[in-house]
């Protein structure tokens, strides 16, 4: 299986930070920007479990557009065939 090269973009960088530092913020919300951040420079990939959770996240309608955004750049870094 070809290795994903994707890597989070300094604007999803930015916003996964500005979640990190919110209290108001979910846990899955923060889960999701700390995978991102960790994706961000380095050759890390999305694995299984948070693959399922960003999935549940995109799914659902009681999440925010931000949380949703984060949840996409997770999947899209993911080594998984679709």
């Amino acid at each position: 299986m070809a290795k994903n090269t994707k890597k989070t973009s300094s604007k999803i960088a930015s916003k996964a930070g500005s979640v990190l530092g919110d209290p108001n913020a979910s846990a899955t919300a923060k889960s999701l920007a700390a995978s991102a951040l960790a994706q961000t420079k380095t050759g890390k990939q999305t694995g299984a479990a948070m693959e399922d959770k960003a999935s549940k996240v995109l799914q659902s309608s009681k999440y925010s557009d931000e949380t949703k955004s984060l949840a996409g750049t997770v999947l899209s870094q993911s080594n998984k065939p679709r």
